[in-house]
């Protein structure tokens, strides 16, 4: 019996290191590339050398700044995110009410289509949406990315804002109403609220994917509207040089500002679905 219990407590060592040993790969094989990417940007050399650079400068996000391509572009990354963010918050929270108050008949379909961009690879959705709206005679390169951005991010939406109301009591609403309260007023008052931590989830996850979208975008951009990972993909191909690193650095800053964001208003506990309600 003891060398049984020893066989199973050297057994679970080896399985647990091996578990941490997995683990740790996994996390240098995000890590790794996204430090070389930093320590490229900061590269003062005026060519791609090898690693690690003789000294540090900022000359690289100089010359982005300087680039009107790139600023154009990540204007206009910035003006639909946030009308993707604004929309599919809107469209979302909507969404999530009816389909978690509501019962009637396809109520389990209508949520599989809600959700379904999550599993269809994103080229698949660049391409169709581009054959659909050549078809329908929408050419505005704005209005595609738009319609693009909000289909992608609304299941994110949907999905945060819905487990924030499944989590809630519904029993306060009613209690609301029972003491006068109008719908609306329940709505405002009392559901918005409980939901508040799926929306700004769903809001964060929303701007970031719109920003950092490639796939989508190469197919519905046009010359007077392109992203600026678009922009960057271009320029790759083009003449490869470091801007694309320092943009690269610019996007990393601005999404983990972003997670920075999420941790104080809402935080990481609270996003990975502790406090439900329990009757």
């Amino acid at each position: 019996m003891n060398i049984q219990s020893l066989a199973a407590r050297t057994g679970d060592r080896i399985a647990g290191s091996l578990a941490y040993g997995v683990i740790g790969l996994g996390l240098a094989f995000l890590a790794i590339p996204l430090v070389i990417t930093c320590v490229m940007a900061f590269d003062a050399r005026t060519y791609l050398g090898p690693m690690p650079p003789p000294a540090l400068s900022l000359h690289w996000f100089e010359r982005l700044v300087s680039q009107a391509d790139i600023l154009t572009s990540l204007r206009t990354s910035l003006i639909l995110a946030v009308f993707t963010t604004v929309l599919s918050v809107t469209i979302g929270t909507a969404a999530a009410v009816g389909l978690a108050r509501g019962n009637f008949p396809g109520k389990a379909a209508l949520t599989s289509a809600f959700l379904s961009p999550l599993i269809v690879p994103p080229v698949v959705i660049g391409f169709g949406l581009l054959l659909f709206l050549s078809k329908a005679g929408i050419t505005n390169g704005m209005a595609r990315l738009l319609l693009g951005h909000v289909i992608v991010t609304l299941p994110y939406c949907i999905r945060t804002s819905l487990a924030s109301l499944l989590g809630s009591d519904q029993r306060l609403t009613e209690a609301a109403m029972v003491l006068g309260a109008t719908e609306r007023q329940a709505f405002w008052t009392i559901t918005l609220p409980l939901m508040r931590t799926g929306v700004v989830t769903g809001a964060i996850f929303a701007f970031a994917i719109s920003m950092d979208d490639v796939s989508i975008s190469l197919f519905l951009s046009d010359p007077s509207a392109t992203t600026l990972p678009v922009t960057l993909v271009s320029n790759m191909r083009a003449a490869f040089d470091l801007t694309i690193a320092a943009a690269a650095v610019v996007l990393i800053a601005v999404t983990a500002l972003l997670i920075v964001v999420l941790d104080r208003v809402v935080g990481f506990d609270t996003v990975v679905g502790q406090g439900l309600f329990r009757s």
